[in-house]
């Protein structure tokens, strides 16, 4: 082989080193772009977690809020209920007695059928 073969060939074979730095360079790159993509994309997964377990928080939390008032609204009701129910007994007794009468007669006629 003369020097101008030997030396095209060791040109060749000089690029095609080159080349497969800059592959393994490149390899290289994508897979820390990828590892970096996933570690983004976990945070953003936890982060959008822990606000939605926020979210579900806030909600029951205004759920029981709701309920405990509604709870209250029902016994000032029937604390009205049974001071009304009092007072008409007290006032009417005869009257009382009859219309506990009459609801209890109907009540047994209704469960007999």
């Amino acid at each position: 082989m003369n020097d101008r073969s030997k030396g095209a060939v060791d040109e060749e074979a000089y690029d095609l080193s080159a080349v497969k730095r800059d592959i393994a360079r490149l390899t290289q790159q994508v897979t820390d772009m990828a590892g970096a993509l996933g570690a983004l994309a976990k945070r953003r997964a936890a982060r959008g977690l822990r606000q939605a377990q926020a979210n579900v928080d806030t909600i029951m939390s205004d759920g029981a809020d709701r309920a405990e008032a509604a709870a209250d609204a029902a016994r000032v009701t029937v604390a009205s209920i049974e001071d009304t129910l009092a007072d008409a007994v007290a006032e009417r007794p005869l009257a009382a007695v009859a219309i506990g009468f009459g609801v209890g007669l109907l009540i047994g006629v209704t469960w007999r059928r």
